[in-house]
């Protein structure tokens, strides 16, 4: 993971970017890398959907981190070698020392004290004259590259753990909104058939408005006819149904009377 996080944003050409092999096996190896990588840090590989933009981009990914990995495994294969070196050498001149007398135990405090400082002075000099103070600086080397590396680990190790938890949280983003991009899918049928039905009845609603219009038309021409006005409304019409009421009361005897001369014999 520490190899991963410190290559990506160096431009890399691998066959993921030029197109070649199978989805398959780049899957497969795409895979296989984060659970390698997800075991390391003891979690478990997040679920989410394999896509040919996040295959090419893991998959790119993976390359850079085998090949820093490589890299760095020849590198600790050569700092061990070296290692191993300096001890045989340091058991060799500790040897040589007990035998005459010298050793690091047997010697005062202010001797060792002066032999550490021609140790520093050595490294701070780069010097490599004598084999003791070759030995010496390179030990001297060797701590501060530790110190160094540990250093430079315990920030890779930071800044894995936050890309760790952007990725999660990435992932998780990109589920929640395929999710709602399911369900909107899901509701496209509904909604069509929905406005299917808005637009026949729309058509029908249109349909019956000319309907209308044309009897309202029929009607305004026919009161136009009969001498229909505006000024006739309904209380002129109720007082004039009430004045032939008053009038049929009136001429009614006269009606009955006249009937009665039609009973008549002639």
């Amino acid at each position: 993971m520490n190899e991963m996080i410190s290559g990506v944003g160096e431009p890399v050409v691998t066959d993921a970017t030029k197109g070649g092999g199978s989805n398959a096996a780049r899957i497969a190896e795409v895979k296989a890398w984060l659970a390698a990588q997800f075991d390391a840090a003891g979690k478990e590989v997040p679920d989410f959907e394999y896509t040919p933009r996040s295959i090419a981009h893991l998959y790119n990914l993976a390359t850079v981190s085998q090949a820093k990995t490589q890299a760095a495994n020849i590198v600790a294969n050569d700092f061990r070698q070296k290692a191993a070196e300096y001890r045989s050498q340091a058991a060799r001149i500790r040897e040589i020392l007990e035998n005459v007398g010298l050793a690091q135990e047997s010697l005062p405090s202010n001797v060792v004290a002066s032999a550490q400082v021609l140790a520093n002075v050595a490294n701070l000099l780069n010097i490599r004259d004598t084999e003791l103070s070759s030995f010496l600086v390179a030990m001297g080397d060797i701590s501060l590259r530790k110190t160094g590396v540990d250093e430079k680990r315990a920030k890779v190790h930071k800044e894995s753990k936050t890309l760790l938890e952007y990725t999660r949280k990435a992932i998780a983003r990109l589920t929640y909104l395929k999710r709602t991009l399911a369900q909107l899918e899901d509701d496209v049928a509904p909604c069509d058939a929905q406005m299917e039905n808005w637009k026949t009845n729309l058509g029908v609603m249109a349909s019956k408005e000319r309907q209308y219009m044309q009897q309202y038309n029929n009607y305004k021409a026919l009161l136009n006819r009969v001498g229909y006005t505006p000024e006739i409304n309904h209380g002129v019409l109720v007082e004039m149904a009430e004045h032939r009421k008053d009038l049929e009361k009136k001429t009614k005897p006269i009606l009955d009377t006249l009937r009665s001369y039609q009973d008549l014999p002639p």
